[in-house]
């Protein structure tokens, strides 16, 4: 079957295999696609790293790859989130972004089974224990949600996760092995709401939402399996209370067959398509089911793929699923295919029930007919609620005008709705109306007046908006109507309603948004009499229009202007003009000019300081803002110095803010310029404004020219606040200088002392010489100053010599104790009383810095004046090190037990005292460098080696244990290493008790590479009987030194010693860069570690005969099995064998010790080991190896009783080995026990026992069986057998075309063709048995094929058959198949290529009122075909086809110039007024002179072009036509062409009549010219008589005047007068004073306006020849008109 006609579609939408994706990673866990949009694939790249493939599916597959270190990664099924998983590390990862967004750390011993994406925000993951749910939003760590069920198996493998839509309802699906190794299908159901779990016994779940019974249910489906029954569907609605409204929806449960060659297969996902509502159903062995959730039906099941789908995901937009198969990548798509979903359904027989409901449900395409006929038969039986419902199922075939004209003509019932209202009715409960059912009810429920329900239709969409369905609501309800002709989308009716309902401001967006351009200027005009602020919004919302501007900006200031609405005018424009740009600048300038002229100066100030507009003419605004007192305004606009200068004194009314401010626009020079002239105005008023400016822009102007400016004035109190401002920016130290000067100037001590004290830039030198002659009151200037910056010798000397020695104490106590010891020592070279220094320092105490000061003194020589002083800090605490270090040198030089003070003394500096030591005492530098433990170690070494104090070096070694120091000690390149080490060996290490330093000091001497002195110290420490003697580590450090360093020791040491680690000791002796054998041999066999030993024997000596003699001597079983694993690696397989049953124990290497066997072809000794290993394993590996080892050694018997016996063996496959081998009698009886009887047919088969194979064959029932019989059956001539064979097989659709390639191949066409006809006999018949024989009829029986096809048209594969027929060149069945199938295009097609055998009239013409491409009509079509071969029945094919193009008809027929041909059919249609049609009716009666006939088709059918043909006429002939072309002339307001040409033809009445109508009076006039030309006076009085009012009376005065013309003038002349007359009487009347009524009621009479001069009747030119009776034409008194004339028009052809 094609997929064309296969209910889906199916495609591989990429191969991962080919795209170089690893085998190995397309499987389970490693591969993930959580959505159609990405796959992610974890794979390892050629040199081992592991790689992140991320596939695109949307980029058409492209891949992209990069390292990971993570061991899960899955995608968000939405955007580009990424969740890895990597130990117990979680982390959410944006791929665009390229940031982490979140991360977690899972508990220790938490492992994670399963984890998927269940939103585009949350991502769910199930423990062991537990299901967590972890959003990627927030903070919040992952929550859990449940605990897996108790029943649900812990070996279980979750394989799935789901959620519901709204998250009430979760699924865990996982498998596990069952006994027998049976997979078993575990699922646990939890509610979230009442928190409740349900295990369930199934393989697959899924939620999906449907629509039932006007009712949104939220359904769970899922497979059961049962112990011992069949897998079941479940389709239920959850999460409702069972008394609700439309009850709960619940399925009975569906069972799902398995094919017999899958018995052991089961679901592995189940995904809903939620826009059909179909379930799709995978199982592992690639088959696809599809069932309807609304009934639970089968709709198709078929195999897609052999290989296992093992993930897969629905498609976004409903239509199908995605999949990938395990092992080659492949990626799946299945989607349903509309289009044969139904005929396949109808073509199965027994589905035409759930094809109509499919059919209704979602609007497919095939079921038309079938509704069409039900419709029938339930109308005509008077079951018309019941044809309503299959009209509203049927889609839209039965939706039309003549379905509602039906329900129409039925007569009510009483008491009973009226029916058509009914069908409405059933319409509504099914969906949505369409534009002809909404108008044919709209317009009843209106003459009803129930609007309401209207708009509750509305609501609910319901209804199909149209403009005429606006038209009918808008008179009662003009909103609802705008909702209507919004949805229809009439812009021209929706700004209607929105100006009827004063919606202004919605005019805009909707117009721009539906593109539609109204005249927005007038509706501003009406709109700003009216409101004026809803005028200013609809004018904003006109010119901000994202689409840009729909209106001329000026234009709307105009519109305001015109009624002097400033207020409005400047909001619009303030609005309009927001984005500044330069084309703008005169409406910015108007703007500015509307607010400064217009008395609303406030407004303009506002505006400049929004600071919106930059493109105004500044200049001329500047001007306008001078004058209407906005200084500051003109300041920013003027550029001219002088103007500036001009406006700036007016202070008083510019804010000093901006004042200081608008300096900063200036250039430098103007600004100083402005500034003098403020200091020259007024400078007391203005003093502080420039003092502002110049300390604002000090950096700009220079802070120089500013103090020559304030200096030029004398102003001290300017320079002052001047400097004072900027000195905390300013790095000048001029400024800083000049603020001191000014401060000191003022008296203001306490700035000078401030500044002194804090400012970092003066000049100090010159400060300080400033402070000293202008002779201070207060020092503390002078103090600071010499202070910071150093001069502290010099004020020292100052204040010394000047007997301010108290400013000495204050200074050194409050203002700088760190600086005392400068002071003493200054006072110490002044020869100052040590009794005032020592008084300073009691009064500084811990405040002074001992260091410094020590430094100071001892420098002098006077430290030993510090010691009382440096005492007492101690003896208050003191911890500094300097204190302490004084102290100590002070002790070390007096001598004052200094040993004791160096061991005890914690806070001194060890480096610095002991270098001072070195040079007074080198034991006491030892032991000040001792106390430091490690700070001083290279100051010690270098010491005791300088004063060869080796000993204490040795000791200190020792106690430090330090690795560090002892690699210092022990290197090379020390030359004293040798006199330290034979220390170490005699003197410190003897001493010590202490197990770590031993330790420490050993693994020093190996870390410095000296065997033989560690020798000769580990034999001193192990072995002469020390403390240490026992010690494991020194034994063992013992034998491994030897091993390394003197390896004809280690024997001894072995003997000797028994406290070591003899199996590590072993193994380093016997490895590979040692390799004492005998030594390692010994160990362990002292040790009786046997298996080492003789491990020793065998790998390492390699000598397997001492290896026998010592297994025979311990007699182990673990002995014997490592023997027999070293004979079995030197191939004795006997020996090993042998060996392996002394030891009695097969668990280890009973495999190689088969392939071993079967290698050597040792298949009586494998028996042996296999029966002892049966006797001690259980296994199915042992069982199956001695099932084929009998099979091998030719033990039927033996064979035949083990099979029936119970084991393990792996039956079937050790059948598939003998079968392989060509051991068919083993595999028989393997078979046999098996059951596998498709083997067993083949085992028969290879032994020629057909009919036995063919037994098998039936109680296998396997298409594959089936057709190795046939195949085997037809090679040996029995085909009989091989028909039994093939009736099974051709039930089998997907392998019918293979047995009749086998039956063709043999030539076997008669056994072929009965089989098939046998075929169509079975139950199982299929269409493909159907198809096959129409095919194989079209070959070699085609005589046989129509009538194949009449009774079995339906259940054929009509496309299949079509190509047979056409190959066989059958054109008359493939007509008739193609008729049958519906496919009316293709059977036109085939009449109009092969007319001779497949064309007929009737059938023809019915066809093509059916074929869906109408193009078959026209061009290369049926028309043509017609045309050429049977042109006389062209009119009754035309008149036949239903909606045909009529102008594509005419101009197919024009081309082949044929119009006459089909005038009957042209007339038919000439009342649909299509200009072609016309067109060609006109061309046809030109040609046939036909005028009568033209001057109807062009009066009653005007949709042509009708100049054109009265251009064409007016060349014609005939008179008649052109006198219709005239004609046409008028009709189209050309008169003036019409005039010409009925002037030319002289007929001058239809001249008269073409002129009157025109109503131009140049076309009357020139025709009155043209009379009196040619001097035809009646037509000159008949022109005056029809164009009366458009004549002017001077014209004809004139032309009658001069061409004797009055008497046929008068008339005219008179009926003007008279016209006039009354005309003023009328005006005189109305000028009168109001009389009073006198209620006779008359009504005053009018003057006449109309040609009243002769009755509308042709005039008489014989009567205007005589003068005697003109009298009785004139006007009487009392009349307002003249008389009829007597007689009518002579001698012109009639109007």
């Amino acid at each position: 079957m094609s997929q064309q006609q296969l209910p889906i579609m199916f495609t591989e939408r990429l191969n991962l295999s080919a795209q170089g994706v690893e085998a190995s990673s397309l499987r389970f866990g490693e591969l993930t696609m959580e959505s159609e949009n990405f796959i992610l694939v974890r794979e390892k790249s050629p040199d081992g790293k592991q790689l992140l493939t991320t596939v695109d599916m949307n980029a058409g597959g492209q891949m992209q790859r990069r390292p990971i270190a993570a061991e899960a990664a899955i995608m968000n099924p939405v955007g580009r989130e990424i969740a890895l998983r990597g130990g117990q590390n979680l982390q959410i990862f944006n791929t665009e972004t390229r940031t982490k967004m979140k991360s977690f750390k899972l508990p220790d011993g938490t492992e994670i089974k399963f984890w998927r994406w269940i939103s585009r925000t949350t991502v769910a993951f199930v423990t062991a224990t537990s299901v967590y749910h972890w959003s990627m939003e927030g903070s919040e760590d992952p929550r859990k949600v449940f605990d897996r069920h108790a029943s649900f198996p812990r070996n279980a493998q979750v394989i799935n996760y789901k959620a519901s839509d709204d998250g009430k309802w979760l699924l865990i699906v996982g498998i596990s092995k069952g006994e027998g190794g049976q997979v078993m299908g575990s699922m646990q159901l939890y509610s979230v709401e009442r928190k409740v779990s349900q295990p369930l016994q199934g393989f697959a779940g899924s939620f999906t939402t449907i629509q039932k019974d006007g009712h949104s249910r939220n359904m769970f489906c899922f497979i059961e399996k049962k112990p011992n029954t069949a897998f079941k569907l479940y389709c239920m609605e959850v999460g409702k209370d069972k008394d609700a409204p439309g009850g709960v929806f619940k399925l009975p449960p569906v069972d799902i067959a398995f094919p017999a060659d899958a018995p052991d297969d089961f679901p592995v996902s189940l995904l809903a398509s939620r826009k059909y509502d179909i379930l799709h159903l995978i199982t592992r062995k690639g088959y696809l089911y599809l069932h309807d959730i609304h009934t639970g039906k089968l709709i198709f099941c078929n195999r897609i793929t052999t290989d296992t789908v093992f993930v897969s995901t629905p498609m976004s937009d409903g239509t199908g699923v995605l999949g990938v198969t395990s092992g080659k990548g492949q990626v799946l798509q299945v989607a349903i295919n509309e289009q044969a979903l139904i005929p396949y359904l109808l073509q199965q027989g027994n589905q035409s029930q759930l094809a109509m409901e499919l059919a209704g449900r979602l609007n497919l395409p095939g079921a038309g007919e079938m509704y069409v006929t039900e419709f029938n038969r339930l109308f005509q039986a008077g079951d018309y609620k019941g044809a309503a419902r299959i009209a509203a199922s049927s889609g839209q075939s039965l939706r039309t005008q003549e379905t509602i004209n039906r329900f129409l003509q039925i007569p009510q019932q009483q008491g009973q709705p009226q029916p058509v209202l009914m069908y409405f009715s059933t319409l509504l409960e099914k969906g949505k109306l369409n534009v002809i059912e909404t108008l044919e009810l709209a317009r009843r429920v209106l003459q009803q007046g129930r609007q309401q329900m209207l708009e509750t239709w509305l609501k609910e969409d319901k209804l199909e908006c149209s403009e005429e369905l606006g038209d009918m609501v808008i008179q009662s309800d003009p909103k609802m109507a705008l909702s209507i002709y919004l949805r229809a989308n009439v812009p021209e009716k929706v700004v209607q309603c929105f100006v009827l309902t004063g919606d202004f401001a919605k005019i805009v967006p909707y117009s721009v948004k539906v593109g539609y351009q109204p005249d927005y200027i007038l509706m501003l005009q009406n709109l700003v009499r009216q409101n004026p602020k809803a005028a200013e919004d609809f004018a904003k919302s006109l010119v901000n229009n994202e689409g840009g501007r729909l209106v001329d900006m000026a234009m709307v200031v105009d519109v305001f202007m015109q009624l002097n609405r400033i207020q409005e005018t400047t909001a619009f424009l303030l609005d309009a003009l927001k984005g500044n740009r330069a084309d703008e600048g005169h409406l910015q300038t108007r703007l500015l000019e509307i607010n400064l002229l217009g008395g609303a100066p406030q407004v303009a100030d506002a505006i400049f300081a929004s600071e919106m507009f930059s493109y105004y003419d500044r200049a001329h605004i500047a001007q306008l803002c001078e004058k209407s007192g906005l200084y500051q305004r003109a300041l920013e606009l003027y550029t001219e110095i002088d103007d500036i200068k001009r406006v700036i004194v007016n202070t008083q009314s510019i804010s000093p803010g901006f004042l200081v401010d608008f300096f900063g626009t200036l250039t430098g020079e103007h600004c100083i310029e402005c500034l003098n002239v403020l200091m020259m105005h007024n400078i007391k008023a203005n003093l502080q404004l420039v003092v502002q400016a110049a300390t604002k822009y000090a950096e700009q102007l220079g802070p120089s020219e500013l103090i020559k400016l304030f200096e030029s004035y004398k102003s001290y109190e300017g320079l002052c606040y001047f400097c004072g401002s900027i000195i905390h920016v300013s790095q000048d130290p001029d400024v800083h200088f000049k603020y001191i000067e000014a401060a000191a100037k003022m008296g203001q001590i306490d700035a000078v002392i401030r500044q002194c004290r804090e400012s970092e830039y003066y000049d100090p030198e010159k400060v300080k010489e400033f402070l000293l002659l202008e002779n201070l009151p207060d020092p503390r200037p002078l103090i600071h100053v010499c202070d910071r910056h150093g001069y502290i010798g010099e004020l020292t000397s100052y204040l010394y010599s000047n007997k301010l020695t108290k400013h000495i104490e204050v200074y050194v106590q409050k203002v700088s104790p760190q600086r005392t010891p400068e002071v003493i020592g200054k006072l110490l070279d002044l020869d100052c009383d040590e009794d005032f220094i020592k008084g300073l320092l009691d009064s500084v105490r811990n405040m002074c810095p001992v260091a410094e000061l020590v430094s100071q003194v001892e420098e002098r020589n006077r430290l030993r004046m510090l010691q009382p002083f440096l005492e007492q800090r101690v003896a208050e605490g003191n911890t500094e090190a300097a204190t302490h270090n004084a102290i100590g040198k002070i002790y070390v030089t007096i001598n004052k037990d200094p040993q004791e003070w160096l061991k005890n003394n914690q806070f001194y500096d060890s480096k610095e005292v002991g270098k001072f030591c070195e040079k007074l005492d080198p034991y006491l530098a030892f032991l000040a460098y001792k106390r430091a433990w490690g700070a001083c170690d290279d100051e010690l070494i270098e010491v005791t080696n300088a004063n060869e104090l080796f000993k204490d070096q040795a000791r200190y070694c020792v106690e430090r244990q330090d690795m560090g120091l002892w690699e210092r000690v022990l290197v090379n390149d020390n030359p004293y290493r040798r006199r330290v080490i034979d220390e170490t060996v005699q003197t410190a290490l003897p001493e010590s008790k202490n197990p770590d330093e031993v330790s420490l000091t050993v693994k020093a001497f190996m870390t410095a590479e000296l065997p033989n002195e560690l020798i000769e110290l580990l034999e001193k420490i192990v072995l002469q009987g020390s403390e240490f003697s026992n010690n494991r580590n020194l034994q063992n450090l013992l034998i491994l030194t030897a091993i390394k360093a003197d390896s004809g020791r280690v024997m001894d040491y072995i003997h000797r010693m028994d406290n070591y680690d003899a199996a590590d000791i072993a193994k380093i002796a016997c490895s590979e860069q040692y390799q004492l054998f005998e030594e390692a041999f010994e160990i362990f066999k002292k040790s009786k570690l046997n298996v080492d030993a003789v491990d020793v024997l065998l790998n390492h000596m390699e000598n397997l005969e001492r290896g026998v003699e010592f297994a025979e001597r311990c007699d182990e079983g673990e002995v014997w099995s490592h023997l027999a694993k070293a004979q079995l690696d030197a191939n004795l397989v006997p020996d090993a064998i042998a060996s392996y049953i002394k030891a009695d124990d097969p668990t280890d290497g009973y495999k190689e010790v088969v392939e071993a066997a079967k290698r050597e072809d040792k298949w009586q000794d494998l028996v042996r080991f296999l029966k002892m290993a049966r006797t001690k394993l259980k296994d199915r590996f042992l069982d199956s190896e001695l099932v084929f080892a009998y099979a091998r050694t030719n033990e039927l018997a033996e064979l035949e009783t083990f099979v029936t016996a119970p084991n393990l063996a792996d039956i079937q496959a050790c059948g598939d080995r003998c079968y392989d081998q060509g051991l068919f009698e083993a595999a028989k009886i393997l078979f046999n026990a098996a059951s596998n009887n498709a083997k067993l047919a083949s085992c028969n088969l290879q032994l020629g026992l057909y009919r036995e194979a063919v037994d098998a064959a039936r109680k296998a029932n396997s298409v594959k069986t089936w057709k190795e019989v046939s195949a085997a059956c037809l090679a040996a001539g029995e085909t009989k057998l091989a028909g039994v064979a093939g009736l099974n097989i051709v039930t089998r659709p997907d392998h019918v075309e293979d047995l009749i390639s086998e039956y063709e191949r043999r030539g076997l066409v008669d056994e072929l063709l009965s089989l098939m006809e046998q075929g169509l006999g079975l139950e199982a018949a299929h269409a493909g048995v159907f198809t096959e024989l129409a095919v194989l009829y079209s070959k070699y029986k085609p005589e046989s094929l129509m009538d194949h096809l009449k009774v079995y048209s339906r259940r054929c594969n009509a496309p299949k058959v079509l190509r047979a027929c056409n190959k066989a060149r059958l054109y008359e069945e493939a007509c008739f198949l193609m008729l049958e199938t519906e496919d009316y295009d293709s059977a036109l097609n085939v009449m109009m290529e092969h007319p001779e055998t497949a064309w007929e009239d009737d059938k023809f013409r019915d066809t093509a009122t059916k074929v869906r491409n109408r193009e078959l009509w026209y061009k290369n079509g049926a028309i043509p075909f017609y045309l050429q071969y049977a042109p006389l029945k062209l009119n009754k094919l035309l008149l036949q086809l239903k909606d045909i193009d009529h102008s594509r008809v005419v101009q197919v027929i024009r081309q082949s110039d044929n119009l006459p041909l089909i005038m009957d059919y042209l007339k038919a249609v000439q009342k649909e007024n299509i200009a072609a049609v016309n067109e060609a009716v006109n061309e046809v009666l030109v040609e046939d002179e036909d005028y009568e006939g033209l001057r109807e088709s062009v009066d009653e059918h005007d949709n042509f072009d009708q100049i054109a043909l009265a251009k064409k006429l007016e060349k014609h002939e005939l008179i008649e036509m052109k006198r219709i072309a005239c004609h046409l002339f008028n009709k189209n307001k050309r008169f003036a062409d019409s005039v010409h040409l009925a002037k030319q033809l002289k007929l001058y009445k239809d001249a008269i009549k073409a002129a009157a109508q025109s109503r131009d009076e140049a076309v009357v006039e020139e025709l009155l010219q043209f009379f009196v030309a040619i001097n035809d006076r009646e037509a000159f009085a008949a022109t005056l008589y029809e164009a009366y009012d458009l004549i002017r009376p001077d014209v004809v005065l004139e032309l009658a005047w001069r061409n004797q013309l009055t008497d046929m003038a008068m008339p005219f002349i008179i009926q003007y007068v008279s016209d006039l007359t009354n005309r003023v009487k009328d005006l005189e009347e109305k000028a009168k004073p109001a009389e009073p009524s006198s209620g006779s009621g008359q009504v005053p009479e009018t003057y006449i306006t109309g040609p009243m001069m002769i009755a509308n009747s042709a005039y008489n030119p014989g009567a205007m020849q005589q003068p005697q009776q003109q009298q009785q034409y004139m006007m009487q008194p009392g009349q307002g008109m003249m008389q009829q004339p007597p007689n009518g028009m002579g001698g012109y052809p009639p109007m």
